[in-house]
């Protein structure tokens, strides 16, 4: 396994708890970036939307800064730069943007199989819808549309992976690494309970059973791309690899 930290030295094994608080810190931060707002409204309202996409970038924009705290506090050391230890960086871009794909559409080939049998367009008129830009200016301007698939994969790839995966590896190993980074993510989609609760969506039997599915596949999804993220030192595809799952590639 390609380890983003193998360049620098261990973390003392009683600085481990560092590491973990640190995870723990900015996922909480992150999510409690969508709570910052006040209002009745639900989740799905442009204003509500609005209002977390500003919350959520500047947690965003500010992750970089757990890590870089998390080095200096751990006294981990590395060749590499803040950018590239978090997996951002040109060399080796292509080839791990194009096998993480072609793996991934492997997986997913069943699906893919049966939507191409149901779908009643044709290739040629997917492709035409696709090159459309009526169609391409009615996404961006839905904010939903912005928020699934532009603002959540861009933000949560940063937060739950790029910048918690380099400070688990040193301390937890690459194997173990792999396992727990997701839990951060799929326990950070619990806070969905609380909107279905509030606007009662539903029982609360079936409300906490979509809650436990959800954290079930969000982290085996969060180990999947954890390990690619570990074999390519890469994490600029999977933003793009979460748009196209929700796309059924």
């Amino acid at each position: 396994i390609s380890d983003p930290t193998q360049s620098g030295s261990a973390v003392p094994g009683g600085l481990c708890w560092v590491s973990v608080l640190s995870c723990l810190l900015l996922a909480c931060s992150y999510v409690g970036s969508l709570y910052v707002w006040k209002s009745e409204l639900p989740r799905d309202h442009p204003t509500v939307i609005k209002r977390r996409f500003t919350s959520v970038l500047v947690v965003s924009g500010l992750s970089p800064l757990f890590v870089w705290a998390w080095r200096e506090l751990t006294a981990v050391r590395t060749s590499a730069s803040l950018l590239a230890l978090m997996g951002i960086r040109l060399e080796g871009i292509v080839p791990a943007i194009v096998f993480p794909l072609l793996l991934t559409m492997v997986l997913f080939l069943g699906p893919l199989m049966q939507l191409a049998i149901d779908c009643p367009w044709t290739f040629t008129d997917g492709v035409k819808v696709a090159l459309d830009p009526c169609f391409w200016s009615l996404c961006v301007s839905d904010m939903r549309w912005l928020r699934n698939q532009v603002v959540a994969p861009l933000t949560e790839e940063l937060v739950f992976r790029a910048c918690m995966l380099p400070m688990l590896v040193p301390c937890a190993g690459p194997a173990t690494a792999i396992f727990t980074c997701p839990l951060f993510f799929g326990v950070a989609h619990f806070h969905h309970v609380i909107e279905l609760l509030r606007f009662r969506q539903g029982t609360l039997a079936g409300i906490f059973l979509s809650a436990a599915f959800q954290f079930s596949y969000t982290a085996v999804f969060g180990a999947y791309t954890a390990f690619i993220f570990l074999r390519t030192g890469q994490q600029v595809p999977f933003p793009f690899m979460s748009l196209a799952l929700q796309h059924r590639l």
